[in-house]
């Protein structure tokens, strides 16, 4: 829906109607993993001498795609600001000195920049806020009444067991549809739920596909919670359906992914997995690749690889989730799903997987934005250890 929509009750629906109920999902609360520390830390502010320690070839396969450097920011507090600095920082020591980590994907041009103070401190799930409990429990917006308050593409509507479809009233696209949760609370889902969801849009994709067989190019995204940019709360998933070519960034990765592959002889994704797996940064379950992303996007993101829309992959985006909402205390997330055209078409898509994308967007509740001019026009400001997330991503999907 659009940013400029508001999420109001449909004409049929008495106010009176319009309720709270209990959450299904109740917040767990949980220590962040404790990981045995090497001879060298393995964290992302000694990323410079954990990539030295390995064997010349995957140093070798780490340079083709990461350029990393690192520099110490100085600075002189007054005395006035002392106490404050010890209360949020634990010694004035601890800010004179801060080293910062710039990491470049030298294949896609996407960067991150690792501050030490951000990445060391303490991550641990908290307690939902009322604010957030209460837009997750009060019903009555379209969405409860999707077959009343909520158009049909002129194929109609896909239904799944947990889900039914809907078209987006201020498209994005001309095939753009969403997939509406029998569930409310966007937070409330297990496997199951999230395979349908998947599922469901997918079909909606080859509709759309069959009633214009140009539109060849299928996108899955997922906006939870409003910093997410989700104007109804309802839980959603959006897809569409585009023609001529994919969207620029999706096709921006296709064309580097395809350079490297001419310059450098080897598959791109096969050597992202292998240069994160080298520094303990990624790991494989049922033929699906995990990798806790060098140049996040923002927070925590997580990267999954699959030759297909398997159902191990499936599982993997709900595990990835579930990991996030349970172990990390995330509750607003973006999911992303990037994959071959649903049809051939002229440009060159071999070796190019299934690739998911999630990030956290950050508290519901904290009105400062978590992307900003840097993040626009210059470089990503991380402050999660991607470290940190993969022992988080282990513990769940290993466990």
């Amino acid at each position: 829906m659009s940013r400029k929509d508001r999420p109001i009750a449909p004409p049929e629906v008495a106010p009176s109607e319009i309720q709270e109920r209990p959450l299904r999902y109740v917040e767990k609360r949980r220590e962040p993993l404790r990981v045995p520390l090497p001879l060298i830390a393995p964290d992302i502010v000694h990323l410079a001498e954990l990539v030295a320690a390995l064997p010349a070839p995957a140093q070798e396969r780490f340079g083709r795609l990461f350029h990393v450097s690192t520099c110490i920011g100085y600075l002189n507090p007054p005395e006035t600001m002392h106490q404050w600095i010890e209360g949020y920082f634990g010694s004035v020591d601890a800010v004179r000195e801060q080293r910062i980590v710039k990491v470049t994907n030298m294949v896609t041009m996407e960067g991150a920049l690792f501050n030490e103070l951000r990445a060391r401190r303490p991550m641990e799930a908290k307690a939902v806020s009322d604010a957030v409990k209460e837009a997750r429990t009060r019903i009555g917006d379209p969405f409860c009444w999707p077959e009343k308050a909520t158009p049909e593409d002129v194929f109609g509507r896909v239904r799944g067991q947990h889900s039914i479809t809907a078209s987006n009233i201020a498209k994005y696209d001309g095939f753009h549809g969403l997939v509406v949760f029998n569930e409310h609370d966007p937070l409330a889902f297990d496997a199951e739920e999230v395979a349908d969801y998947v599922d469901t849009a997918y079909r909606w994709a080859q509709k759309a596909h069959e009633t214009d067989p140009e539109a060849k190019y299928f996108f899955f995204m997922w906006n939870c919670l409003w910093k997410a940019a989700a104007s109804i709360l309802h839980g959603h998933a959006q897809m569409t359906v585009t023609r001529g070519m994919h969207y620029a960034k999706v096709e921006a990765l296709r064309r580097a992914a395809l350079a490297y592959r001419q310059g450098c002889g080897s598959n791109y994704f096969d050597d992202l997995y292998a240069a994160h797996a080298d520094l303990g940064l990624g790991f494989e379950r049922d033929g699906v690749r995990v990798i806790a992303y060098l140049t996040p996007v923002k927070e925590r993101e997580t990267l999954l690889l699959a030759d297909s829309l398997s159902p191990a992959l499936k599982r993997a985006l709900y595990d990835t989730l579930a990991c996030f909402r349970d172990r990390m205390g995330v509750e607003s997330f973006n999911v992303a799903m990037l994959m071959p055209p649903l049809a051939e078409t002229e440009e060159d898509w071999s070796g190019f997987p299934v690739v998911v994308r999630a990030v956290d967007r950050g508290d519901p509740v904290n009105r400062t934005g978590d992307i900003g001019g840097m993040e626009l026009y210059a470089a990503n400001v991380i402050g999660t250890d991607p470290f940190f997330v993969i022992g988080q991503l282990k513990e769940a999907f290993l466990a």
